[in-house]
Formats: structure tokens, sequence, C-alpha cells
């Protein structure tokens, strides 16, 4: 959220910003605790919590969708996607007397009734930042206890408020709108600040208002810094090891100047990432502080054979441990110091293959994430990504037959699809004397033995597309016992479809992305869609610079994007910027308009995780035309003279000639004129999908020449205009352009059945 980092719900509770119930007086009987996502054992797993405030029993179908919402939004971003499998997830339906949150969306607005005690202004403190959602904490922690299991030490709440109003707030419990467009993107920058511990990379404080320059010393922050990039690469500081990746938020990590609200004197790592800008995703050093906690609040090795004893040398050891979505985590084992080879990164070591000398012996499991979202040598070994299980092993003993029936204990979870590029595994029974074997089929057919039989990377597999049926064949080797275990594989990428304003000129070429011409702003709406249920979320990226999640507009969800040269303010944030900068910038950054070409790539990712291929079309925004003094439309009968000023023919019907006197100008939308245009030192002469039946005449035009779509009965000629001639689309019968500079078509030429001369002379 926009203010400032540390002041989470914690200290406002503490502060009496919020009212500080005793958890013994909240009444929990009006809620219900309902199980979203169930990996594993709340006390081996990091539980997520969502609690929804400010909705009366007939609004839980809105907190429902709400939450849906949010957590499939969660799930396509990093480290979230490639985690899910470490998170339990349960919604708190909790009845309110009264829909609504209090000060919602002012401070006049009234209180409500609710369990939580939500509230915009930091409470309704005249005080406070407007945005501020706050919430109750000992009433969360109460409701949020009803999730069996979970408790403070291994949970993250999330409150949800029952508002359209943009706001949320980071800290012990996060808070965000239920309903805002942009709400389900609050929740996992808030995360960043509770969970990750990250700040806010905003340049300002208030917004709107230029944030000043930073004079202290090296921030704690890890991804903020006054070092230079020289600096961080001699010291090994920050973020060095990431510098010059390309930037999963856009871009190139470097060093990017603006944090902590402050415009100077502090750098980021990235031009926008998700603690600056709603909608793209961590960049690299977000990301991976993202993953370091959240591998933290679990246990990557959270079982196996017991180590509070010694163990025989005639039996096999064994580990459970977590498994990441994306990929497959690494156990390696050594004897005595060294490493045990071709242990194929088994969940179990067979002692007595071994061949121990008599004595004791130290056997060591060692757990560890591979994950290429780690690049700091001191993260990777920590505890949160690198853990050990030792025993020690005495050939003296003897392991007393223990009857352990078949079973499969644990795996990915079948209750709904696993997607193609997915790694699935079980986890079986674990006898002392034998290790029951597992082999995968694919639509009835084996799969190969990879080495590592409790997973299987689908990913490897290269699935066509369709629905697959993968099974695990886990049987008994001594007595041919087999249990399975079933999944659907949902292999089919969702598609999403673009919807744009109407654009003066469309070009179509075989092979090659449709582009679309503009002179103003325009709008793009995707939709996304798939075979199978669940939410389709929309991802766009303007000229490669990041992917940005599709939420439609900041204040509606239902309308489209809109792009224009410079960007839109809303509410005290730049959305939609075609310029410099970026999409989305601080209203006081300098930037330059974005007219001229641009790529926009787009795409879809499904409810389990499937990112469908990237598509894209281009759009190119000219320079507006001159604003109108004068407006004509409908019939006009006569020749027409634009004498002085700017003359706009709009869908009008001009019967006769038009002229052009010098210094004035004429612009001509979706007009059509019986005679000939001519026009001498004119300012700017616009004909945009105008017809006109005669000849066109434009000599030493001072401004712009713009004819996009425009159908010329006559020849047309150009001569000495001040700048580059734009002629795309349309037709003339026959071109010539002399004493200036060459003209631009924008990838769609005239069409000129007749002689062409000049630097517009067809090839």
């Amino acid at each position: 959220m926009r203010f400032r980092a540390g002041l989470c719900v914690a200290a406002l509770v503490a502060a009496g910003l919020a009212v500080a119930t005793p958890a013994s007086a909240v009444p929990t009987a009006s809620a219900t605790v309902v199980p979203i996502q169930v990996t594993g054992d709340p006390a081996k797993r990091f539980n997520l919590v969502l609690l929804g405030d400010g909705y009366t029993e007939a609004d839980l179908p809105t907190f429902r969708s709400h939450v849906d919402r949010h957590l499939n939004t969660l799930w396509t971003i990093e480290p979230f996607k490639s985690y899910r499998s470490y998170f339990n997830v349960y919604a708190v339906e909790i009845v309110s007397p009264e829909s609504g949150v209090d000060c919602d969306p002012s401070l006049t607005a009234p209180r409500r009734d609710t369990a939580l005690d939500m509230g915009f202004w930091g409470g309704c403190n005249p005080a406070s930042v407007q945005r501020l959602l706050t919430v109750n904490g000992a009433a969360a922690n109460a409701y949020a206890d009803l999730a069996v299991g979970t408790n403070p030490g291994n949970r993250q709440l999330i409150a949800l408020a029952n508002s359209g109003t943009y706001g949320g707030a980071g800290g012990s419990n996060a808070t965000a709108s239920g309903g805002n467009a942009l709400s389900a993107l609050i929740s996992p920058h808030e995360l960043g600040h509770s969970l990750g511990g990250l700040q806010d990379e905003y340049d300002y404080y208030g917004r709107g208002v230029p944030g000043d320059t930073y004079s202290g010393p090296e921030p704690d922050s890890v991804h903020h810094t006054v070092l230079t990039e020289r600096q961080m690469r001699d010291t090994r500081a920050k973020w060095w090891r990431w510098l010059g990746e390309p930037s999963e938020a856009g871009g190139t990590i470097g060093r990017y100047e603006g944090g902590l609200y402050l415009q100077r004197g502090v750098w980021r790592p990235s031009q926008h990432s998700m603690m600056k800008s709603l909608g793209f995703y961590f960049d690299q050093v977000g990301r991976e502080r993202m993953t370091e906690r959240i591998a933290g609040r679990v246990g990557i090795l959270p079982g196996g054979t017991a180590t509070d004893q010694a163990v025989g040398a005639d039996r096999l050891l064994w580990v459970d441990t977590l498994h990441p979505v994306s990929h497959a985590l690494t156990v390696t084992w050594s004897v005595d110091g060294r490493a045990v080879p071709r242990t194929g990164n088994a969940r179990h070591l067979d002692l007595r293959t071994l061949r121990l000398t008599p004595g004791r012996h130290t056997v060591s499991a060692t757990v560890s994430d591979p994950t290429d979202f780690v690049r700091d040598p001191a993260v990777r070994s920590s505890p949160s990504l690198t853990q050990t299980r030792t025993w020690t092993v005495d050939t003296g003993l003897r392991t007393p037959p223990v009857a352990t029936p078949l079973a499969i204990t644990g795996s990915t979870a079948t209750d709904r699809p696993v997607a193609a590029p997915d790694v699935v595994y079980v986890q079986t029974s674990q006898p002392t004397d034998r290790a029951p074997r597992v082999r995968w089929s694919l639509d009835g057919r084996a799969l190969a033995d990879t080495g590592t039989d409790r997973d299987v990377d689908l990913g490897a597999l290269r699935l066509s597309r369709g629905t697959h049926r993968l099974t695990a064949h886990v049987s008994d080797p001594t007595t041919r016992e087999v249990v399975t275990r079933t999944w659907t594989v949902d292999a089919s990428a969702p598609d999403v479809r673009y919807d744009l304003s109407a654009p003066l000129l469309t070009v179509i070429r075989p092979g090659r992305p449709t582009e679309y011409v503009y002179n103003g702003p325009f709008t793009m709406g995707l939709t996304g869609t798939d075979d199978t249920a669940g939410q389709v979320t929309s991802e766009f990226r303007l000229d490669g610079d990041g992917w940005h999640n599709y939420y439609g507009w900041p204040t509606d969800a239902r309308s489209p994007f809109l792009f224009t040269a410079t960007g839109t303010d809303v509410d005290g944030l730049v959305y939609g910027n075609l310029g410099s900068g970026g999409l989305s910038v601080s209203p006081f950054a300098e930037r330059s308009p974005g007219y001229g070409r641009h790529t926009i790539e787009y795409r879809g990712i499904d409810a389990v995780g499937n990112i469908g291929a990237s598509r894209s079309f281009v759009a190119t925004l000219l320079p507006p035309p001159p604003a109108c003094t004068t407006v004509v439309s409908g019939r006009h009968a006569g020749p027409l003279t634009v004498s002085a000023g700017v003359t706009c023919l709009r869908a009008a019907t001009v019967h006769g000639p038009v002229t052009v006197a010098p210094g004035a100008a004429v612009v001509a939308e979706a007009s059509s004129i019986a005679g000939s245009l001519t026009s001498s030192r004119a300012s700017a002469v616009e004909l945009l999908n105008t017809e006109v039946r005669g000849a066109v005449a434009l000599t030493g035009t001072t401004g712009r020449v713009t004819l996009v779509g425009a159908r010329v009965t006559g020849p047309l000629a150009v001569t000495g205009t001040a700048t580059a001639p734009t002629l795309a689309g349309g037709r003339a019968s026959a071109l010539t352009c002399s004493g200036g500079p060459a003209p631009v078509d924008l990838g769609a030429p005239m069409t000129v059945p007749g002689p062409s001369a000049g630097p517009c002379r067809a090839d």
C-alpha cells in the first residue's frame, strides 16, 4: 500500500487506532471455516487464513468470489506459484451484522457494525492515511483460531473488507479491500511486507506529492541502496549477483533512483516491481527474499526415520521432504562425511547395501532446494532451503521385523487437475526392510524410470494439448501387493482474446502481428477462456517491459484498459502510460509522450497454472490532431475555404472543393469532399478515413501532414513539408512527393495504381 513501511496493523492497534478487543471477548459463533487447500498437517505447513469483514449472510457469495479471485491471482505470481504446495489455505466466513466497513470511502461515510471492525483512514483517524485499511487484530486472530492447527506462529492472516474502494495494509495481519479492480494485487504486495519484510519502493509518501532526498546511511532493506553498481560488485553487496539480468518485472536489474518514499538519493533494483507498481511481478531481488521467507515458515525436511536412538545396519532409512509444484527437492546421502554415490535423489537409503565396517557410523541425509530463484549462497545454505537429518548406525544392532501395510501416505492433491509443467509426487509407507516401488503411467502407458521414482516431472514429457491421466503404481516387492493413485492432467493452455477500440487503420500482413493505428487514446479489453473450470488470469506486456496483470481499469474491473501518450491520472497514480518511464508512473515523473509504434503481448494463466502462449499486436499512436476552432458536420453545400484556425470535418459531406489558407489547418475524420483539396503553407492537414473526390495538392505545410485511410480519386501531391508526412493505407490515383522528408507509411503503403515519383516512388 501507499503508506510508510512499518505503519502496519500491529502498530496501529498498539497506537489505539484500531480497537483492541480481548480475544476472549470476541464472539465467533457466526463464523464457518472453509478449507480451500490443505496440503498437509497445519503444524508442518504455512497456513494462509483469509477472513471476511462487512459481509452479511447475503454477502457471503460475494466473499467467496473475492477469495477465489485473490487466491487465483496469488497463484500466478512467483514464488507463490512454485511453492503453492507449501500452503494450507482456509477461508473464515464471518457473518457481519451490517454490510461494508467503516469510513468507506471517506471520513464522512458512516461506521458499520462488523465483526472485525475494519475501516479506512487508519480506523477512521483524521490524521491517518486515506487508503490505510485497518482491522481489529485481536478479533482477527480469534476468528483465525477457528482454523484448527493454525496459530500466529505458523499462519498469515489476510482480512478482506467488503469494499470496492482501493485500500489495504501490511503487517502481522495484512488487509485488502475485497472488491476493488486492483484488490487481488494488493494481497501479494502486502504479503511482501508482512511475510517478506520488503519495503515500499514508492518515490512519494502522499500520492501526487514528490518525495524528497535520502540522506541517511546504507539502508538495511535488501532492495534499497546508496551504493553504485560498481560498489555493489566490488563489495559483493545487496543485489550484485542479479545485476544485468533481465528483470522479472521488466527491464534489467540495475540501479533505479527512488524508493523509501523519496525521489532522490536512494536506489532500487528495477524500474517497476510489485513493491512499486501493482500489476507487475516481484523482481528477482524481492522474489529471492520471498522464496526464503516462504520456505522458512515450513520445514523442507519434516519427517522420516526417527533419529533419537541408534539404528541397525540391517534396515532402510527414510526421509520425508516437501514438494514444490515446479521442481523436486534434492536429497543427498553421506556416511561418515562421504557422499554415497548413485542414490538417485532417493528418499530412502538401504544400509544393507553399504557393507559398513563393524562399529558405529554417522549417516546423514541432506535436503536442499535447487531453485533458480536464489543466488545468495548464505540463503541457499540456510535452514530455509537446506536441512540435514542425521542418524547413528550401530552395526551390532538388529532391527526386529515390523508389519508395515503398503500405503500411499501423501501425494500431490487429486481433487483438482494438475498442470502440464507440474512435478507430481507420492509418498509411501516406510518399511524397515524393503522399499515400495513406484512406477508411473500416462494414459495407460508406462513412463521410463528416471531414477527419482517418487516424483515425475510432467514438464519434461512435453505433453500434447488436452486432458491426460497420470497414475502412480506403488507395489510391495515382497507381497506383490499394489496400490494406485491417479491424477487428471490439464495440458490445455488457456486462450486470451483482445478487443480494441476502433482504430484509424488496421494493417494485416500474413505471418506478422496485426497492426492498428490511432491518433488518440485507445482501449484494450482482454478475455481469457479455458476448457476447464476456474479463473483465467490475463496478462499483457508493453514493449517487452514486464508482464502486467490485466485487471480492467483501476476504477472499474469491467472497463477496458486505457492507453494514452502520457498515461491517465487516477487518484494520484498514472496508469496506461505509453511514454517513457513505463506503464505506471508517479504523476510528477517527467516523461516524454509515447507516440510511435508499440508492441503489446498478451497471454493467460489458468486456474491450475498452465501459461498460454503469448501473442501480440502492434499499436501505433500518432500525435493528436490540433484542437478544433470550427467544427463542420453533416451536409455542407458549396466550396469550403479555411482561412484561419483549425476547421474539423466530422462525418461531414462537403459538396465542393476545400481550400486551406496559409497558417490555417483542416482535420477531416470520416468525411467526404466532393471536389479537390488544396493547401499552401497550411499549419496542418489531416485526412483520416476520408474520401476526396478530386485531386489533393499540399504545398509547404509547416506542421503535420497525416493521411491515414484516405481515399483520393485524383492525384496526390505533397510538396515541401517541414516534417515527414504520414501516408498510410488508403488510395490515390497517382502520388508525387518532393522538397521534403520521405513519407512514413506505418507498414501500410497507399495503393497507387498510377505513377508515383520522388521519395514516395513505388518499388
